[in-house]
Parts: C-alpha cells; sequence; structure tokens
C-alpha cells in the first residue's frame, strides 16, 4: 500500500465508484478503499434478509412466511434510474451495461385527494385520464405538445415565452393550467420535490419534461429503469471498470488519518501504512470536519405479500404525493420492485417510502403514504442526515460527495458527480471522456 497515487477514493457509493471509474478510463492511477467489508456504502443493496433485521436492530429473524433470506437484496436508498438520464448514458459510454440487466419499471402514479391515478405523459394518455375535466385536458394537451416542440436553439417554438426570463408560473398562465395539472406536471413529470421553480425561469422545467417524455417513450410503461439485483450492482459494476483500467479496490480497510501538508491533502494512513496521492475523493461520512448538515431524509422499508391497490397489480412502480395535497413542502414518494427483480423471496414485494424531514415527528409525516401500503408485513425505519461538502477542494484537493437525497432518480447523483468531476480536472464533464478506450491493454474480451 506503499505507494503514489493519483487519487485515493474513500467509501464505495455509486458517486466514488462512477468517479473512479472516469479517473482510471483517463489514465490516472487510482486507489479505492472502504471501511466496510461489502460495496456501495449508504447506496448499498443488503442481503441476506437477516443481515437487515440486524441492521435495523430488530430482536427476532425473519419469520419463515419471508422465504429464503438469500434471496433478498434489500436497497437502503429508492432510486430508479430515468431511461434517457445522464446515469443511463454513463453506463452506455462505460459499457458498464454489459454486467447489469434492467427492467422497465411497470408504471408512474400520482396521489390526489386521497386516491392514486395513473400519470399521463403522452397527449393519448392525457386525453384518457381521469385526472381532468376535459376542457383542462385540451388545454393539457396543447402545452405537452408546446413542450415536445419546444428548442431553446430555435426562438420560431418559444411561442412569445423567453426561456431565460419567463417563469414556469407564466408558462402555466398562458395555456390557462389549473392547480391540480400545476402539481402533477412540475411533481410527477419535472420530478420537483418543493415549488420553488414555479417562479424560476422555465426553460429548466421545460428540459425536465422533455427529459421525462423522451425516457417514457423508449420503453412505453413508464420512464424509468431498474437493475435486476438491486441497486446495489450500480457500484459494482463501475468498480469493475475502474479494476479493468488498473484501479486497486480495498475493502474492509480502516481509515487512521487523511494526511495533510500546507493545507492540502498528500496520502491516506490505514493500519499504520500511508498511501499518498494528488488528490481524494470521499463520501461525508470519512471527513466529518469539511461537511455540513443540510437536512434529513426519514426513508422506510416496507415488505408486503401484495402489489399495491390501484396500480394494475404492478410488480414495480412509483408513486408521487405531491407536497400540496398533504399540506407539506416537499413531496412523499414510495417506490415499489419485487420478486420480478431477484430482490425479494417468491410472491414478495418491497416498497420504500421517503421524504426531506420537515417536523419533529418524521414517521407522522409518512402516514399517507403509508396507507396507501396497507397491509404491511414488516417496516424498517431510517432517518438519515444530509450531508454536503463545506469545501469545493480547491485549497484541499480533497473531493466530498454529497448525500443521497429524497428524489427516486440519479438525476442530482450524476450532477454532483459531473460538478466534482469539473472542480478536480477543472474542465467541463464530457460524456466522451467516459469512453473506453478502443484497443485496451485491459480491455475485456467480448463476453
Amino acid at each position: 500500500m506503499d505507494e503514489e497515487y493519483d487519487v485515493i477514493v474513500l467509501g464505495t457509493g455509486l458517486t466514488e465508484c462512477i468517479l473512479s471509474g472516469i479517473m482510471s478510463v483517463n489514465g490516472k492511477k487510482v486507489l479505492h478503499m472502504d471501511r466496510n467489508p461489502y460495496y456501495g456504502g449508504e447506496s448499498s443493496s443488503i442481503t441476506p434478509l437477516e443481515e437487515l433485521y440486524k441492521r435495523f436492530g430488530l430482536p427476532d429473524s425473519p419469520p419463515e412466511s419471508m422465504g429464503r433470506g438469500r434471496d433478498w437484496n434489500v436497497d437502503l436508498i429508492p432510486k430508479f434510474l430515468m431511461a434517457n438520464g445522464q446515469l443511463v448514458k454513463m453506463l452506455l459510454y462505460t459499457e458498464v451495461t454489459r454486467y447489469l440487466d434492467f427492467k422497465v419499471v411497470e408504471g408512474s402514479f400520482v396521489y390526489k385527494g386521497g386516491k392514486i391515478y395513473k400519470v399521463p405523459s403522452t397527449e393519448t394518455e392525457a386525453l384518457a385520464s381521469n385526472l381532468m375535466g376535459m376542457f383542462e385536458k385540451r388545454r393539457f394537451r396543447k402545452f405537452l405538445v408546446f413542450v415536445a416542440n419546444f428548442d431553446e436553439n430555435d426562438p420560431k417554438t418559444f411561442e412569445g415565452v423567453d426561456p431565460k426570463l419567463t417563469t414556469m408560473r407564466d408558462v402555466y398562465k398562458k395555456f390557462d393550467l389549473g392547480q391540480d395539472v400545476i402539481d402533477f406536471t412540475g411533481h410527477a413529470l419535472a420530478l420537483y420535490r418543493t415549488d420553488d421553480y414555479l417562479d424560476q425561469p422555465c426553460l429548466e422545467t421545460i428540459n425536465r419534461i422533455k427529459l421525462y417524455s423522451e425516457s417514457l417513450a423508449r420503453y412505453g410503461k413508464s420512464p424509468y429503469l431498474y437493475p435486476l439485483y438491486g441497486l446495489g450492482e450500480l457500484p459494482q459494476g463501475f468498480a469493475r471498470l475502474s479494476a479493468i483500467y488498473g484501479g486497486t479496490y480495498m475493502l474492509n480497510k480502516p481509515v487512521e488519518e487523511i494526511v495533510m501538508e500546507d493545507g492540502h491533502v498528500v496520502g491516506v494512513k490505514s493500519e499504520g501504512e500511508v498511501a499518498r496521492c494528488k488528490q481524494l475523493i470521499c463520501d461525508p461520512s470519512y471527513i466529518q470536519d469539511r461537511v455540513r448538515k443540510a437536512g434529513q431524509v426519514i426513508r422506510v422499508i416496507c415488505i408486503l405479500s401484495h402489489p399495491i391497490k390501484n396500480t394494475n397489480d404492478a410488480n414495480s412502480c412509483q408513486i408521487i404525493i405531491p407536497q400540496n395535497q398533504v399540506n407539506r413542502k416537499s413531496d412523499i414518494y414510495v417506490c415499489m420492485i419485487s420478486y420480478a427483480h431477484n430482490v425479494a423471496a417468491q410472491g414478495k414485494y418491497i416498497a420504500i417510502v421517503s421524504t426531506t424531514v420537515e417536523t419533529g415527528d418524521p414517521e407522522a409525516e409518512i402516514e399517507p403514504a403509508l396507507e396507501l401500503l396497507e397491509p404491511i408485513d414488516q417496516k424498517f425505519v431510517a432517518i438519515s442526515d444530509l450531508f454536503e461538502p463545506t469545501d469545493d477542494g480547491t485549497e484541499s484537493q480533497i473531493f466530498a460527495s454529497r448525500s443521497y437525497d429524497a428524489t427516486t432518480h440519479f438525476e442530482t447523483t450524476c450532477n454532483d458527480i459531473k460538478d466534482i468531476y469539473k472542480r478536480m480536472t477543472g474542465s467541463d464533464f464530457d460524456f466522451e471522456n467516459m469512453k473506453r478506450k478502443q484497443n485496451d491493454v485491459f480491455g475485456e474480451e467480448e463476453q
């Protein structure tokens, strides 16, 4: 271990593994360490089921009705991949797709007045939806056509809207859309967690709705994908990529000290030895003096023996409860997957409820979501602090990732990766940098 590396990475969460993969592909010498004996850090999938019971401090072991413990892979952080989003692009460019299999999530639903409805996202679905009346449907359809044709480089498509000045609130007014439609457009299509976006320029929202529609267009049922055997497969896929390009991996390795000289990082000390480096990437748990708490997320893992009511017996789905519907500032999300994804025993479903904590009683905050899931066989409650770095790394050359937020997809995680990449290299992130080199020494034989 006593050698010199370009980059040392601490923690094997998804953000860290993707960055170590990119750095290795770009010819950097990388050492990747984790104090845990398993991959994934905060974003791992726990198996067998007994391990999950232990982790949450439950005194009993799982009942026999839960089937074989090793048939379970339970994500600690629930997220889906947008089919046309940045993470899928990263997987394709790096060819990490060859280590993973994906299934399309069967449906996306939105909560209104205590009931759940399928999210309409195409013109046809909008016209058939029970979420709105007939005239509202026509106006919404016009709005969707406007968004689909919108091109920020072609003023002819603007219809009097200035993408950098007109607020989204004004765009909704222009199309005369009512509050319910605004709710599901902002929260179930553009996937905002709060309503702050309404008074910001509309370009970002229009692009988000386009991403949703384009992702949906790829597979039809929903815009989301999910990997077989759980999300813990993602960091492992990128770890393999890094290893192929010469990255060194060490699990179960305690980090005793981050060694600094003149205010910048020069190495990491573990078990008495120092590995030297020029730059360090890590998750917030490794450098608590360089991060600040930016809030909390509550996540409740629920094991069910039935699909969720009113979802057409889908074996996977997402439900969004817009904040307005339950008098909150931020949305509540439900991600549901099942035995069909090799993450649960036959006939079992895993629904994970999550939201940003707003009060002193987080469990009461998610009650509306739990009501949709009844009866629940077993639930596991986790309340996690969200951390963000206080230091941009320019001086120290220490680059900390942000904690995984309450969103149900990986777009914010990818933005963090691009941001860290830019601060480390000084140049904008370019997906081309992720491409495997064609005639690589380390390249694998085609499977």
